[in-house]
């Protein structure tokens, strides 16, 4: 089996942050293309959400909405303190890659300009057997609830992969909805796609 290389420009757009110029498989640029939305081909139906710029300007709003939660900080770990120095940094479930790019800029010492030199980006399923060359100081996982199928499994390869002193940083939110005064409901249209979502999730 041979791999084709594509060489291709990513030009800007409204939603896109960066430019560059990349080295892709064909197969990682042929998206499924599904109600007028694209979606990742590799482990075709695996990662049920749209990669298309829409998708990516949710996924960067998602970003600044966490950078407003942490008083513009990228984390609450202590490797995002100012002047902490960190070397080797990976981002599970990177999304448009807009922390990891954030965090590079932050830290130049990490891992030995569009894309900061020191980030690089890996197209693979984390449910898999991870091959890391070496264990990480730092690793940051964001919004990846739907997205991991065995917790258990998923921390046991993190901290796997985690030197001795390092720091692991997980940043969730409860996708299942509340009110303080009870007038959210169940039943409610929201509510209840997000149960059913839930449901399908576990079947």
């Amino acid at each position: 089996m041979t791999t084709e290389q594509l060489e291709t420009e990513l030009v800007p757009d409204e939603t896109e942050t960066v430019s560059s110029t990349q080295s892709l498989s064909c197969s990682i640029v042929d998206y499924r293309r599904e109600n007028g939305r694209t979606y990742h081909r590799y482990k075709d139906g695996k990662y049920n959400l749209p990669n298309d710029g829409l998708e990516a300007e949710r996924l960067n709003l998602q970003h600044h909405l966490f950078l407003l939660t942490f008083d513009d900080s990228l984390g609450l770990a202590p490797p995002n303190k100012a002047k902490s120095e960190v070397k080797r940094v990976l981002d599970l479930g990177t999304g448009t890659g807009i922390w990891a790019m954030d965090f590079g800029d932050e830290h130049p010492e990490a891992h030995p300009t569009f894309v900061p030199p020191n980030v690089e980006f890996f197209i693979d399923d984390i449910d898999e057997e991870w091959n890391h060359s070496a264990p990480f100081d730092y690793i940051h996982s964001r919004m990846m609830t739907s997205s991991i199928g065995n917790w258990p499994d998923y921390l046991k390869k993190i901290y796997d992969n985690l030197n001795p002193g390092g720091y692991v940083e997980l940043q969730e939110a409860d996708l299942f909805l509340s009110s303080d005064d009870a007038t959210l409901h169940p039943t409610q249209p929201l509510p209840y796609c997000l149960k059913l979502i839930h449901h399908r999730d576990e079947t």
